[in-house]
């Protein structure tokens, strides 16, 4: 059984950083991609970021590139997400997925992700 558990969620003044951790267990990710997708109030689930769990291929949503990371520790089996400069519309509750598909595409559509974690709240003030 996949679990997906987000952690380090809370509230920053804009301009603020936070770091996101999602701890995977319960399958062997090495063909996985790893994502985080969010979702504000009265708006779609929507990508922000995912990588491939072997190699060094990621892909960013066009709104946070420059500024969000994502970044992956093999030995405690997190992938993480480094915010900075953060703004109030990045205000959001952040999903952790992952999606079993192997092939060389990384997925960045809800639908294409099989595992999701409960989700963490992230809050940007102005």
């Amino acid at each position: 059984q996949v679990q997906l558990v987000e952690s380090g969620g809370g509230l920053v003044q804009a301009g603020g950083s936070l770091r996101l951790s999602c701890t995977a267990s319960g399958r062997t990710f090495s063909t996985y991609t790893l994502g985080w997708f969010r979702q504000a109030p009265g708006k779609e689930r929507e990508f922000v970021a995912a990588l491939k769990w072997s190699g060094s291929r990621s892909l960013y949503a066009d709104s946070v590139k420059g500024r969000f990371t994502i970044s992956r520790d093999n030995a405690k089996n997190t992938v993480d997400l480094q915010m900075n400069s953060l703004k109030p519309e990045d205000t959001a509750v952040y999903y952790c997925a992952a999606d079993s598909n192997s092939g060389v595409i990384i997925a960045t559509y809800r639908h294409e992700y099989d595992y999701w974690g409960q989700g963490i709240q992230v809050t940007v003030s102005s």
